[in-house]
Order: C-alpha cells, then structure tokens, then sequence
C-alpha cells in the first residue's frame, strides 16, 4: 500500500506542476487537513476548498519548484521540495487514508520532516 502512495504523491507534484488542480482535487480527501504543524492556526487549511485555494494563490504568485524526492514511511510520505529560486530544501509529511490524502504538515527541513515520521535522515 505505500508504495502506491509515493506514486499518488509523485502524481500530486506533477499536477501542481501543469497547474492541474482537478487532479489534485481527485487526490485530497474532503476534509484533509493542511498546515505547518498548529491545524487551528491562521493561514492552515481544513478542506478541499480551502487547500485548493492556498494553492491557487501560491500557484499566481510563485513558480513551484522542483519535487526533489518523495520517501515512504507506511501511510505517510516525505515530500521533499525546493522551492524556485531557493537552494534550501523543505518537505512536507503527506498522510493517507483509503489512496486519499488527509494531512499535509510542512516542515522547514527534511530533516525535520524524517524526524517526524521517525525515518533516518541520511543526509
């Protein structure tokens, strides 16, 4: 099963890449949760409606970036991410349930984002 999600989440980039977000639509549960860790804090996202206009807004105002590796850990994935013109990396914890995805947490490393998950980093 987790190896379809890392395929799922690479499936997910690359739609964000065209800018097709009715693919992403497909792929995110009705109430997938997406934030940087605090689910109430301003700015996170708690629905479909709400996730796909954060990247909409993103999406007008910066290029996207480059998926740099997705990396399974059971019914969570790391997505790690370098965003245009940057040289850092951040990553995103991406959990499924039922092929859908139902979290996104972002995280300012991969690192971090390992930790989480409780996969060595081996950077």
């Amino acid at each position: 099963m987790s190896q379809s999600n890392v395929e799922i989440a690479r499936r997910g980039f690359e739609a964000v890449m065209r800018g097709d977000l009715d693919v992403i639509a497909e792929l995110l549960d009705p109430e997938v949760k997406w934030h940087g860790g605090d689910p109430s804090a301003e700015g996170a996202c708690g629905n479909r409606e709400e996730a796909l206009a954060f990247m909409r807004r993103v999406r007008s105002r910066n290029p996207t970036g480059e998926l740099v590796d997705v990396i399974d850990a059971g019914e969570r994935v790391v997505v790690v991410i370098r965003p245009a013109r940057s040289a850092e990396l951040r990553a995103n914890v991406t959990t499924f349930r039922d092929r859908k995805v139902i979290e996104i947490v972002a995280y300012p490393t991969p690192e971090d984002a390992l930790a989480a998950v409780g996969v060595p980093s081996t950077g």
